[in-house]
């Protein structure tokens, strides 16, 4: 009882400390042209709440871990991502490719003599190497929030379901004032209609970072899922596909394909999160595993 009342005591300061610095990283924004100093409150949250309770920053998951969960953080976002995008591609949501955008990378690149498929592969390994890592201050700050503290304090109060999704939504809901105020999103579909699968595709996938949070006892892995999940988006599938008038309703992380194919890649995790960490541990930092 004791620690669980600690946790919550945790998990409140935390959010609350979050929800305060929101307003100064919103600003910002706008000052400096970047998200980068509002993802970066979430750490800086996270800091204040464990110097507030003299909780060592040791605790975060600082430890690589085992470099397969590293790997499978990496691969499987550039997964799920492609997948979506070859169903947009091939219903015709939208269409394979933007030549403008391709020409626009050749000048950038300057490569005149290149074909379109040779920049574009070129885009695709920038896009898997240096912009994945530019990625990482901003990333990094958020995640030692919601994978580093949030979720180990979840794992002392409930079961695996219950981490993955109230962490899911807490992160989904993050992103909301941005949504509203129009700064974040597309401008082609209602609102609501946005916020339903953003939240979705987010809380799915929290599932699958949740469960390797879990089995890693690494914060590291859900740093790369969530730098390669925005790298690959970003970068290269959403700029590279030529949009029609409808393509609003289905592409990026605001349109129905990629929520609706993250959650079906998250049922696999959902599984093997309930199998594996179906009980609460409170003595641990992290629930343990029950099989292999």
């Amino acid at each position: 009882m004791k620690q669980s009342l600690s946790s919550l005591k945790i998990i409140a300061v935390f959010l609350t400390l979050t929800a305060c610095l929101y307003p100064i990283g919103y600003w910002l924004i706008f000052h400096m042209e970047s998200a980068v100093p509002l993802m970066l409150s979430v750490g800086l949250a996270t800091i204040i709440t464990c110097l507030i309770f003299k909780k060592s920053l040791e605790s975060l998951g600082w430890p690589w871990g085992s470099w397969k969960y590293q790997w499978l953080s990496y691969l499987v976002p550039l997964a799920y991502v492609a997948v979506a995008y070859l169903i947009i591609w091939g219903l015709g949501f939208g269409e394979w490719y933007n030549s403008e955008y391709v020409t626009a990378l050749r000048d950038g690149y300057k490569v005149d003599n290149w074909s379109d498929s040779n920049v574009i592969i070129f885009r695709f390994l920038i896009t898997a190497t240096i912009s994945f890592v530019l990625l990482l201050p901003g990333v990094l700050g958020e995640e030692i929030g919601w994978r580093g503290l949030l979720v180990p304090e979840l794992s002392k109060l409930m079961s695996f379901p219950g981490i993955a999704l109230i962490s899911g939504f807490i992160w989904a809901a993050w992103h909301w004032p941005m949504m509203i105020a129009g700064v974040y999103g597309n401008e082609t579909v209602p609102l609501g209609y946005q916020l339903f699968f953003f939240t979705l595709g987010l809380m799915s996938m929290s599932v699958i970072i949740t469960y390797i949070r879990l089995r890693s006892n690494s914060v590291w892995p859900a740093v790369i899922f969530h730098m390669s999940h925005n790298a690959f988006i970003q970068k290269f599938f959403n700029p590279l596909t030529m949009q029609n008038t409808d393509s609003g309703w289905y592409i990026n992380e605001f349109g129905v394909v990629l929520p609706v194919v993250i959650f079906c890649t998250s049922i696999y995790f959902w599984r093997k999160g309930q199998q594996e960490f179906g009980s609460i541990q409170p003595k641990s930092t992290l629930l343990s595993p029950q099989s292999s």
